[in-house]
């Protein structure tokens, strides 16, 4: 079964950090990977990936959050450090080019469930 699945989610205060994982399928391809998160009452927003054999960061997290993957376990992870209320979302990895920009929901082709991050002033 073709799938993305995401975990480390949960709740901290401003200042501290967390690792999410992402663990795909054997028939997922990581070469192409990214994660997005959506806040309650706003639009889905890509955060960081891997595309391309670039890195690639949303402003607003450049300098805090680092994706890295694990190609022997075929697992993605984004750790979050300096951890801001903003940043509360739910989380999502993406994988498999479609097509288009790293930073587009339309790129890829495959999504998990989401994990949630909450971040408490």
């Amino acid at each position: 079964q073709v799938q993305l699945m995401e975990s480390g989610g949960g709740s901290v205060q401003a200042g501290g950090s967390l690792r999410l994982s992402c663990a795909a399928s054997p028939d997922i391809r990581t070469d192409y990977v990214a994660w997005f998160r959506m806040a309650p009452g706003k639009e889905r927003e890509a955060v960081a990936a891997r595309y391309s054999g670039n890195t690639y960061y949303a402003d607003s997290v450049k300098g805090r959050f680092t994706i890295s993957q694990d190609n022997a376990k075929n697992t993605v992870y984004l750790q979050m450090n300096s951890l801001k209320p903003e940043d509360t979302a739910t989380y999502y990895c993406a994988a498999g080019l479609i097509g288009g920009s790293w930073y587009s929901r339309y790129t890829y082709r495959h999504w998990g469930q989401g994990t949630q991050v909450t971040v408490s002033s």
